[in-house]
């Protein structure tokens, strides 16, 4: 087997062939119809998704995780949602070991990556007064270590993997292949620009000298901000395979999930307003939402991590949106078949109607439109996600085979994995009284919506330096 330093399969025939094997592993055994999901109405939709048997989850952990690369990040967006893999007395268990690719996926040893270190900035020492050898975390990219600066600041040293930069274009080479065998099935990710979209951003993640500028970016914007905290980066001490980035004292997402309702409840506010209010008030957002990039600081504030894959949008897409999104919620299916249409989103020769676009809409993204207390469960977020995106949905055939222009794709994935990270918490609110605040520019209506408003009140009254 071809193997990069360390011992990421780097080539992509290898890397194909592994993923391949593991996919044979795998044997269908039921449908089920336990997943619901918010519909048009006041009642939950019922569909029907396929459900597979997968390998043990200590397999999937050692196939993933040793891989690193885009695969492991896969074994990351898997372990947010529920496709009840596993006979339900099991699932809990196997669920916990799933969810070790979130930030506890298998490490490599010091030795190589203090190589990666030096190689970079020189001596450990000549930086680092105490650093830690054991991982703390070990992610898609690299791993995270703890250490200490002889200014006495204590920080989190992410170390990029040996050899994942050629992993990761091993996968990038094989996306062309998997958008011709997509292609019947979901036009979308056989488009060379969508393929050209995702290959970019998984080079932008491999960018750790542009990763360490947009937090420090992200960092100043929510300094002082009274419930989130976003780490600064040391920039001096970044470099193309080195992230040095202040380190966060707190409990990780597993620790979140143990916490009483209200206070889960209120958590999941701070994220939906981190990863999806961040779109349409600033034109840019953070792509990679999953538990492992949250945690509780012991000052009770949100901290967010993680900020390699991060995208700006063209103002006009993110109203586009907002429109889009404005038209479903306010029934005006008419107008939103007229958008997509003049966008190129769905050709008017094709069958789908005005009402299944409609009907889309709110199968995707009706968390943000229905206007009373939902509860998301890892169930309902995997329903949106299969109904948006799976081509063996039965429902909406046809619109699997519209396209989805380029600029959209990152914005949408955003949006899911936000669902079905809140879905881990079973976290409850009126979430389409918290998008008002940027579906139609109102005043937010929560306590948390009002404390943050004053304090940006507070930010524009600060005299100009």
């Amino acid at each position: 087997m071809e193997l990069a330093s360390g011992g990421v399969p780097k080539g992509r025939a290898t890397r194909s062939a592994k993923l391949g094997q593991f996919a044979a592993g795998q044997a269908v055994r039921e449908v089920g119809r336990r997943l619901s999901m918010v519909g048009r109405t006041d009642e939950a939709r019922e569909v029907l998704a396929e459900r597979s048997a997968m390998m043990k989850a200590q397999q999937i952990v050692a196939v993933l995780g040793s891989m690193k690369g885009s695969a492991m990040k896969l074994g990351q967006m898997g372990s947010v949602l529920d496709l009840g893999f596993v006979p339900e007395a099991h699932r809990e268990q196997f669920r916990a070991q799933l969810a070790a690719l979130q930030d506890r996926a298998p490490a490599m040893p010091f030795s190589t990556m203090r190589q990666v270190i030096e190689d970079d900035l020189g001596p450990l020492t000549h930086i680092f007064a105490e650093f830690g050898e054991t991982a703390i975390a070990a992610a898609s990219i690299g791993q995270v270590h703890r250490a200490r600066l002889h200014d006495g600041r204590v920080v989190a040293v992410k170390v990029k993997y040996p050899g994942v930069e050629r992993a990761v274009q091993a996968d990038i080479s094989n996306l062309e292949f998997l958008g011709r065998m997509a292609r019947t099935a979901l036009p979308s990710l056989a488009d060379t620009g969508v393929l050209e979209e995702v290959a970019g951003n998984l080079r932008s993640e491999l960018d750790y000298e542009r990763e360490a500028r947009t937090q420090h970016r992200v960092a100043r914007r929510y300094r002082g901000h009274p419930f989130i905290t976003v780490p600064d980066s040391v920039e001096q001490f970044c470099t193309h395979n080195v992230l040095v980035t202040d380190f966060v004292e707190g409990h990780p997402f597993s620790h979140i999930q143990t916490l009483p309702a209200a206070e889960r409840d209120r958590l999941g506010e701070l994220i939906y307003r981190f990863y999806i209010t961040g779109l349409f008030a600033d034109n840019e957002f953070c792509g990679d939402p999953h538990p492992g990039n949250v945690l509780l600081a012991t000052d009770g504030k949100l901290a967010f991590v993680d900020f390699g894959l991060y995208k700006e949008m063209d103002p006009a897409h993110v109203e586009f949106e907002r429109s889009v999104l404005r038209a479903a919620a306010e029934g005006r299916g008419e107008d939103l078949f007229a958008a997509w249409s003049g966008r190129g989103i769905i050709d008017p020769e094709s069958t789908v109607t005005v009402d299944e676009s409609l009907a889309y809409v709110w199968a995707a993204a009706g968390w943000h439109l229905l206007d009373e207390q939902v509860t998301i469960t890892p169930e309902l977020a995997t329903g949106a996600l299969l109904l948006a995106v799976d081509p063996r949905s039965s429902d909406f055939q046809g619109m699997h085979k519209q396209m989805l222009p380029p600029e959209h794709v990152f914005s949408r994935r955003a949006d899911l994995f936000t669902f079905a990270t809140l879905g881990q918490l079973r976290v409850t609110a009126n979430w389409h009284q918290l998008a008002r605040e940027w579906l139609y520019d109102e005043p937010p209506r929560t306590e948390i919506g009002r404390a943050i408003e004053q304090w940006r009140r507070g930010l524009d009254d600060r005299p100009a330096r």
